[in-house]
């Protein structure tokens, strides 16, 4: 599996990168436009991510401006909704208007901060990146 972590937060960014990486190789950015970047990069080099881990509060650019970015480009490349990089936004945020905008925007799932690894493996696994032996 091929996975971004967008994360300003040095904690939340070490503790994604220890966890997600024995799923998979994982890439690091640390703000929105870097985010971006690393996004369309794999889409030229015609291999995107899998999945995107997703900050909401990000320098630069906000984690919901890259999600709708993300999500516009996937559109203009055609690419089928089924075909589209899973996005799980992270928040440390109690505001549910962020999330409902995620959600309406096509993350596939949510997680609050600090992480429960459990909850977090129970989303991979109903988005089908991870199998339930993998836990």
């Amino acid at each position: 599996m091929k996975i971004l972590i967008a994360e300003d937060d040095l904690i939340s960014r070490k503790f994604l990168l220890k966890f997600l990486s024995q799923y998979g190789e994982c890439d690091i950015v640390v703000d929105g436009l870097e985010a971006l970047d690393a996004f369309l990069y794999s889409l030229k080099a015609e291999d995107p991510y899998d999945l995107i881990c997703l900050d909401v509060m990000m320098p630069k650019v906000d984690g919901i401006k890259v999600l709708k970015t993300i999500r516009d480009l996937e559109k203009q490349k055609g690419l089928l909704p089924e075909k589209r990089t899973k996005v799980i936004i992270t928040t440390a945020l109690s505001e549910t208007d962020f999330v409902n905008q995620a959600f309406d925007i096509g993350c596939e799932g949510f997680a609050a901060k600090p992480i429960d690894l459990q909850k977090f493996k129970e989303v991979l696994i109903k988005l089908d990146l991870l199998k339930e032996e993998e836990e």
